[in-house]
């Protein structure tokens, strides 16, 4: 992409007042992030939410020489600048309408890997803790999955070694700048993070970790996975709210139970007892909910249940075994069946578990 437009990218997020649900705003009103700094100051002033003092620092354009600085550094230390219209943007952030307009980022992990699981926790983390951690995650070694974490103390740090021990991507997001690592004792951690996984963060160079950005870190966290488990978290703290976060993007959350009488049950116990989170004792339950079982599993599955299907129905799973993904309409041309019938044979596909419904009406097999 040229730095014209990415100058104008991270520009846009530089500027006082604009946060992401403002700036997605913005830019969809002009027509485009360049075409926002470009804009009359007149046309401006008549975009609900756009005061004088925003408008003033568009039209001033002093925010260009700051973006082009942070660029400098994200060329030199080979960090990638992920604009929210970025084909490597992890895409579940984009269904988040607080998702980051801009993301950096450092590493070769998939940030749109088929499975994403987020493991948090305390950062006063047990013995158990971090024994349960990595036994959850190495169940799930099989299922290919990307643990991300926010590289704290505690289950977040146990969280990325057991991944890395158990040759998974492991990805960290970050509440400051890529120019630093906080706590400073996982500068090792984050070195081999950057072999097999990667960091991330929306947050510019020269930014120091305050307590505020935490937060907001913990949200991209909850958003770009497909499912939060906490390990062991007190009544309060980042894990629950970051599990509250992942709730309200209608993300699966599992909490592992604990005894009444431990400090970093209760907040686990919290969520499963107001029906917030499932309870999961081990890594089986996590893959049975996600439908995350052995491919080889499923594909003996359907190979069983294949013989027992419609031609209608036969038809259609054939299709949808030649995608990777496909919508109803499509399904609908390719078979040549009618709208009801595809329907019907989709239903049924769907109760024996050999397909799964994505949203926009889309199907692919399990």
């Amino acid at each position: 992409m040229p730095n014209e437009i990415l100058k104008y990218q991270v520009a846009i997020t530089l500027i006082p007042g604009i946060g992401d649900i403002v700036g997605k705003k913005l830019i969809a009103y002009c027509g485009g992030v360049e075409a926002v700094f470009k804009e009359k100051k007149h046309a401006l002033m008549k975009i609900p939410g756009i005061g004088p003092s925003i408008v003033n620092s568009i039209v001033g354009q002093n925010v260009i020489s700051r973006a082009e600085k942070e660029i400098a550094f994200a060329e030199k230390n080979d960090i990638q600048i992920l604009f929210y219209t970025h084909p490597d943007y992890p895409a579940r952030l984009l269904n988040c309408e607080d998702g980051p307009l801009l993301l950096y980022y450092k590493g070769n992990a998939d940030l749109n890997a088929k499975r994403v699981i987020a493991f948090v926790g305390t950062r006063k983390a047990t013995n158990d803790g971090r024994v349960i951690c990595e036994k959850f995650i190495e169940g799930l070694k099989t299922k290919d999955v990307l643990v991300v974490s926010g590289l704290a103390y505690g289950i977040d740090s146990y969280a990325h070694k057991a991944a890395l021990k158990e040759n998974l991507s492991t990805v960290g997001v970050l509440g400051h700048g890529l120019d630093r690592i906080y706590p400073s004792q996982n500068r090792k951690l984050a070195e081999n993070m950057l072999e097999k996984g990667g960091l991330l963060t929306e947050f510019l160079t020269n930014t120091i970790p305050d307590r505020e950005n935490f937060p907001k870190r913990n949200r991209i966290v909850a958003g770009m996975c497909d499912a939060v488990v906490v390990v062991e978290s007190a009544g309060k703290g980042g894990a629950l709210i970051t599990a509250g976060l992942a709730n309200s993007y209608n993300r699966d959350v599992f909490a592992i139970p604990g005894r009444i009488t431990d400090e970093y049950s209760k907040g686990c116990n919290l969520l499963i007892k107001s029906n917030r989170a499932a309870l999961a004792e081990s890594s089986k339950d996590i893959a049975y909910i996600m439908g995350w079982d052995d491919l080889r599993v499923n594909v003996k599955k359907q190979r069983e249940l294949f013989l027992q299907l419609t031609d209608e129905q036969k038809l259609v799973m054939k299709i949808i075994e030649n995608s990777k993904e496909i919508s109803v309409d499509k399904l609908v041309i390719e078979s040549e069946l009618s709208m009801s019938k595809v329907a019907s044979a989709l239903l049924m596909l769907e109760f024996e578990g050999l397909i799964q419904s994505l949203p926009g009406k889309l199907y692919r097999l399990y």
